[in-house]
């Protein structure tokens, strides 16, 4: 595992290729996981380590890639805190009593990861058997500025005006409400760590629809908080979606490698960000969609501008979307694979 290009690029170290992986490389774009969707759950499999173990699997079996990411969903340390929830059909999660008040904080319980998700923690010893060393296996969790969101929400917003609301109008039960998040995701990681996870990426999905001076006083001490309780006993990524405006902000809150979306050009953040961290990023992930010239186009774009600098990890802005055809994303990781080579 010393040799993997993922891990070196985590570490800022030279690579022979630009390491590939892809945020929700699992997923319905691959007719293996649609067919086990007819039969099961996305909770059921989230709950069963066998099952979560074959979702993982399958990319790597086809798609050249360069690490594999547990399935699973950021939500699932809600349900054991006191705030249940469901997937609906067409719209997503759906939490059954969202948080109203700032009384809602206080009643929710403390958990131990280690017994109340144990089966995250089975499934990692199982993938990891069946991965055998071929790639590195990433695990995640939720940030929470996001699990706050939805909490608060009770699902997914496109304004998140309940969020700032009780942000803005109750900071105090806000901050409980944060540091309860901060606690269980910290010890959430720290299990996945002692499990075998070899990187960790904390989703930070929503945290875009707040600006620096909000960042800093809402999002950045929780945050914060969960990189120094890792601290350096695996690599550890922040993502973000949106966060053009507050990169610096992210940075100081922590982690190896920082997250870029499309929105910015990759050379533009880096230096943002500073070259003593890590860069992931940045394709946007519709152009999975269209004619492959203009995809590979796109990625020549990327390369240029990391131009070889040790610490680039190739990823999409966001997920790869539902309807992306399978054989665009094998191409995409071989070409970059190839492309990179030859730019060193």
């Amino acid at each position: 595992m010393v040799t993997s290009r993922f891990l070196k690029a985590c570490r800022r170290e030279p690579v022979d290729a630009t390491p590939v992986w892809f945020m929700r490389q699992a997923g319905r774009y691959m007719a293996e996981y649609r067919a086990l969707r007819e039969r099961h759950s996305l909770l059921e499999i989230c709950r069963t380590p066998d099952l979560a173990t074959e979702v993982t699997l399958q990319p790597i079996r086809r798609v050249e890639v360069d690490a594999a990411i547990l399935f699973s969903d950021l939500l699932l340390p809600l349900e054991p805190m006191g705030l249940p929830f469901d997937f609906v059909k067409g719209e997503g999660p759906q939490l059954e009593r969202p948080i109203d008040r700032p009384a809602d904080v206080d009643r929710l319980r403390d958990v131990e990861p280690r017994e109340a998700l144990a089966h995250v923690l089975d499934a990692i010893a199982l993938i990891q058997r069946e991965l055998a060393g071929r790639v590195p296996l990433i695990g995640f969790a939720g940030a929470p500025f996001t699990l706050a969101s939805y909490a608060i929400e009770g699902g997914h917003s496109s304004n998140f005006a309940r969020t700032k609301a009780f942000m803005y109008g109750h900071p105090d039960g806000w901050h409980r409400l944060c540091e309860r998040l901060a606690a269980v995701v910290a010890d959430y990681l720290a299990a996945q760590i002692e499990a075998g996870i070899d990187a960790v990426q904390l989703f930070d999905s929503w945290v875009g629809v707040l600006g620096p001076a909000d960042y800093r006083e809402f999002a950045l001490p929780h945050t914060r908080r969960i990189f120094e309780t890792i601290g350096r006993r695996v690599p550890t990524i922040h993502f973000g979606t949106g966060t053009a405006a507050i990169l610096h902000e992210l940075r100081e809150a922590g982690g190896d490698v920082i997250g870029v979306d499309w929105r910015i050009p990759i050379d533009v953040a880096w230096e943002r960000i500073g070259f003593d961290r890590a860069v992931q990023g940045n394709l946007d992930p519709t152009l999975l969609l269209g004619p492959t010239p203009r995809m590979f186009s796109q990625a020549d774009d990327i390369l240029s501008r990391v131009g070889g600098r040790p610490g680039h990890i190739f990823n999409l802005g966001h997920g790869i979307l539902p309807s992306t055809p399978v054989e665009h994303v094998q191409m995409l990781a071989q070409y970059v694979h190839s492309a990179s080579r030859r730019m060193r």
